[in-house]
C-alpha cells in the first residue's frame, strides 16, 4: 500500500517516526509537500500534481497540515477525497479545529468542560469582557496563535484592559478567557485514534511560565485519565470529526476543561513520555481504513 505523507519536511519527528512506521507495516510511505502539490479540476477527473507530474496510486493519505497553510493544505486533502483517496483526518474536520472560536463553540453545544471564554468586535466592550471571565489573571489568546505562541497571562485588570484594547485597536481577534488557577500551569494531551485513548500525557511548564506547551520548555511525563477525562476527550474528537488528534485538556475543580483539539499532534513528546509506539498504531488504523474504503468502493457502497 502506498500511504502519502503530507508535511513540508521529511526530517521533523513526526514525519521521520511515520515514514519509519509505513515501512515497519510493508507499506510504501510517499512523502509530499502539500504546498508544492497542485489540483486540476475537470470533468469526472480530479487529479493532483507534483513536480510536474501526476499523483497517482496513492491508497491513503495522512495530512500534517501547518496552522499557517490551512487553507492551501486542506485544499489539497479535499482533493485526494475527490479522487476517494482515505485521509486519516478529513479537510473540514481539519478546518474546524483549527477555528478556535468555532471549536470552542462546537464543544460548548455538546455540553463539553470548557474554560469560559469571551468575543467581542470592539474594545468598547473591554469591561464586560473582564468581568464576565471572572477578572484578572486572565488569558488572551490570538485566534490563529499555535503552540503557545500568541498566548498572554494577564495579571491585573488594568494590564488586561490595556492588552486587550491594543489588540481589538489594531483589528486582531483574540479570545478573553477564564484562568484555571487550580491546573497549576499543568495541562494534560490526550492522544486520540480512531475515538480510542492510546496515551496520555501531562505537561509541566517550567518556572514562571503558565505555559506548558514542549515548545515553550514544558516536560511531558506519562498520565493516568479519569473516565472522565478519558470520555471528553473522545467526545471532544467525535464533535469535530477527527480520526486522529491531541485533545488539550485541564484538571479544574469542575471537571475536565477542554482547551483545544490539534487535528496534526506532535509524536515526539507523547511517544517519549509513554514510551508506546503511537506512530505504528497511527498507520495500523489508516492501512486498516484504506483497506476498508477499497473494499466498499469495489462492491459500490
Amino acid at each position: 500500500m502506498r500511504i502519502a505523507i503530507l508535511s513540508r519536511n521529511p526530517k521533523l519527528y513526526s514525519t521521520a517516526r511515520l515514514i519509519a512506521a509505513v515501512n515497519a507495516a510493508g507499506h510504501h510511505p510517499v512523502v509530499l509537500d502539500h504546498t508544492k502539490c497542485y489540483v486540476a479540476i475537470e470533468k469526472a477527473r480530479p487529479a493532483i500534481y507534483y513536480g510536474g507530474k501526476e499523483v497517482q496510486d496513492i491508497e491513503a493519505v495522512i495530512p500534517r497540515i501547518g496552522a499557517s497553510v490551512t487553507f492551501y493544505g486542506t485544499a489539497i486533502v479535499r482533493q485526494f477525497e475527490m479522487m476517494r483517496i482515505f485521509s486519516a483526518n478529513e479537510s473540514q474536520a481539519i478546518v474546524r479545529s483549527r477555528d478556535k472560536l468555532r471549536s470552542l463553540q462546537l464543544l460548548s453545544r455538546a455540553g463539553l468542560g470548557i474554560p469560559k471564554t469571551v468575543f467581542a468586535d470592539s474594545s468598547r466592550n473591554v469591561d464586560d469582557l473582564i468581568k464576565m471571565v471572572g477578572g484578572a489573571p486572565l488569558v488572551i489568546k490570538l485566534l490563529e496563535g499555535t503552540q503557545g505562541i500568541g498566548v498572554v497571562l494577564a495579571e491585573t485588570n488594568r494590564g488586561a484592559k490595556s492588552i486587550i484594547e491594543a489588540f481589538l485597536g489594531k483589528n486582531i481577534y483574540i479570545l478573553v478567557q477564564e484562568f484555571i488557577k487550580e491546573a497549576l500551569g499543568v495541562d494534560i494531551r490526550a492522544f486520540v485514534i480512531d475515538g480510542k485513548v492510546v496515551g496520555a500525557m501531562k505537561r509541566q511548564g517550567p518556572e514562571g511560565e503558565f505555559r506548558s506547551n514542549l515548545h515553550r520548555g514544558g516536560v511531558g511525563t506519562v498520565v493516568k485519565l479519569s473516565v472522565e477525562e478519558e470520555l471528553s476527550a473522545i467526545r471532544a474528537t467525535e464533535v469535530l470529526g477527527l480520526k486522529i488528534a491531541g485533545v488539550d485538556m485541564l484538571r479544574s475543580s469542575r471537571g475536565p476543561m477542554i482547551l483545544e483539539v490539534n487535528s496534526s499532534p506532535g509524536l515526539k513528546g507523547i511517544e517519549q513520555a509513554t514510551g508506546l509506539d503511537i506512530a505504528g498504531m497511527i498507520i495500523a488504523f489508516v492501512a486498516a481504513q484504506a483497506k476498508n474504503k477499497e473494499v466498499a468502493d469495489k462492491i459500490g457502497f
